[in-house]
């Protein structure tokens, strides 16, 4: 007894249904890849050239057992509005403060000394940043 092929003939009957598949996912994976780097470069440049809002500590002072005054310097495109997050830490590292502070005027540089409400006595005020 012989056993047959289970094979067809090479190039009898055109390509086979694995081959076509194959193609349709390299098609597609082009097409997906293509539109995640529009979409990364997208976002890279919104990063880069999209309205920031930078800012510093300048000084800080705990002025009692429930508040730390920080003296911030905020610089921003004109008209543009965001705010900052500050926190304060006790000496032993503990976060004893958080708070968002909008800035919303039209200026591009602000000066502005705030007060940021803690549970404990503060002993740093840091800025975490601005958005």
């Amino acid at each position: 007894m012989s056993t047959a092929s289970a094979q067809l003939p090479e190039g009898r009957y055109g390509r086979s249904a694995d081959e076509r598949a194959d193609r349709k996912l390299r098609i597609v994976g082009a097409v997906l890849g293509a539109v995640l780097i529009g979409v990364v470069g997208w976002f890279g440049y919104d990063y880069i050239a999209g309205a920031r809002i930078s800012a510093q500590v300048i000084t800080f002072e705990a002025v009692s057992d429930n508040a730390v005054e920080v003296h911030l310097e905020v610089h921003k495109d004109t008209g543009t509005k965001g705010y900052c997050t500050l926190r304060s830490q006790s000496a032993d590292g503990t976060e004893v403060g958080r708070a968002d502070f909008r800035f919303d005027q039209r200026a591009s540089r602000l000066d502005k000394v705030v007060t940021l409400r803690t549970t404990a006595r503060g002993s740093t005020a840091e800025l975490l940043g601005c958005h």
